[in-house]
């Protein structure tokens, strides 16, 4: 028998913050191990820039196609069931990209990548929306997306030696083995906070009296799973805030999918930079990004804790580093590779300083419909790894690099605009039957 008024709070939500961060590296290596094996690919294949540029984008095109599907299944069966489907089968795919033969099965496989990944993000915001308290919120959306740039700087060089020694096709297989059997880690550890065995009752008040929407059973605050609606499409379409987010979290992501593609062939084609000497040097920008989202949660948490409006708190962090995302133009008039790094690491530290922009799917979005909100903000930004990867294939020759680069900077300029002028107060949205 709990005993409510004494009992001490439980600290479950941690653990579920944990396996989430390891949900978001294991993502993230199999969305970019492509760029790892892009040269030796290349080689092999006789590829293109333009051919590159297209499985480089490969992943997006699916990937944002099928946002608003993953966000629709989130919301109707729950993290456990989607993640571990979503995990298992984009693994069993990242095995298949081992046994390419071509540009065409290579590109079909990366389309297949996308497909299976497309809810991940969405469920991810689902569950902290669930577990964790307003004044926790950022903190926790900013320590599980660090995952995807700690996990990467220091899986960069570790899978660029995985490469070497066991081939490209080695790199898919093995990575594509870790992913399968987490999955089946994930369907045994996670469950939502209703549900959890582990979760006291002093934990989930903590939570819910904080505006953690808790799905309790058998009250009147539960949130009944509902058929999709063509209508809750609409509504989240047809605000100007959601707009403002959308925009913003496509400037996001053009800047991490140049890193996520582009950025090991830059250093090693353009700038003649030694291929495993490239391997650490690119861990470097994924360490910056990585300080500059944990950085973005605490001060954005702390600010709302010290009293600063949700807006203030909120907002700066993402428009701060929207701006100093530009800084990656300055790349283009050096050439010490120091200072090739140097600039890259400026600009990365601000697309992980902006990289907060969940919390305000979860502040923004109506309360029945956070997963499709988070499915059309994915679907928005999701065009980031369609445009950004293929215009780069066709804007660069063989010797000049230089237009990427400037097309990178100016978007993140474009998206810190669009926080300034069309987010505005930040505040639940309210629907029309609700």
């Amino acid at each position: 028998m709990k005993k409510i008024q004494s009992q001490k709070a439980t600290r479950v939500r941690f653990s579920i913050l944990a396996a989430i961060f390891i949900n978001v590296v294991i993502n993230y290596m199999d969305r970019s191990n492509i760029s790892v094996a892009a040269p030796m690919i290349t080689e092999e294949f006789h590829l293109s820039t333009i051919q590159l540029g297209y499985i480089f984008s490969a992943f997006g095109w699916t990937y944002a196609l099928l946002q608003i599907p993953g966000g629709i299944l989130t919301d109707r069966f729950g993290p456990r069931i989607i993640y571990t489907f979503s995990l298992i089968l984009w693994s069993i795919v990242t095995v298949l990209q081992g046994f390419a033969k071509g540009f065409a099965s290579l590109f079909g496989l990366r389309m297949a990548i996308g497909v299976f990944e497309a809810p991940s993000y969405p469920t991810n915001n689902r569950i902290v929306t669930s577990w964790f308290p307003n004044n926790e919120r950022a903190s926790a959306i900013g320590i599980y997306t660090s995952g995807q740039f700690i996990g990467l700087a220091f899986l960069t060089p570790a899978l660029i030696a995985l490469e070497h020694y066991a081939g490209w096709q080695g790199l898919f297989i093995i990575t594509g083995i870790v992913g399968i059997l987490w999955g089946i880690a994930w369907y045994f550890f996670y469950r939502d906070p209703a549900d959890s065995s582990r979760a006291n009752e002093a934990e989930l008040n903590y939570i819910e009296e904080g505006g953690g929407l808790i799905d309790r059973k058998n009250t009147v605050k539960k949130i009944e799973p509902k058929a999709f609606q063509w209508n809750d499409l609409k509504e989240v379409f047809r605000h100007k805030k959601l707009w403002g987010i959308y925009l913003g979290q496509f400037a996001v992501g053009s800047t991490l999918w140049f890193f996520l593609t582009w950025f090991p062939t830059y250093l090693v084609k353009y700038r003649h930079i030694d291929f495993i000497k490239s391997g650490f040097l690119a861990s470097l920008p994924f360490l910056s990004a990585f300080a500059g989202i944990l950085l973005a949660g605490f001060l954005s948490d702390y600010m709302i804790r010290k009293g600063a409006s949700m807006s203030v708190a909120r907002k700066t962090p993402i428009i701060i580093g929207l701006l100093l995302t530009m800084s990656i133009i300055g790349a283009n008039y050096v050439s010490s590779p120091g200072l090739i790094i140097l600039f890259m690491c400026i600009a990365f530290f601000g697309n992980g300083f902006a990289s907060i922009t969940w919390v305000f799917v979860s502040t923004l979005a109506p309360k029945h419909l956070i997963g499709l909100t988070g499915g059309v903000f994915n679907f928005i930004g999701g065009f980031a790894g369609i445009i950004v990867p293929a215009a780069i294939g066709y804007i660069v020759t063989d010797s000049n690099f230089t237009p990427a680069i400037i097309l990178i900077g100016v978007i993140g300029v474009l998206g810190a605009l669009s926080y300034i002028f069309l987010v505005g107060k930040v505040e639940r949205v309210k629907v029309s039957n609700q």
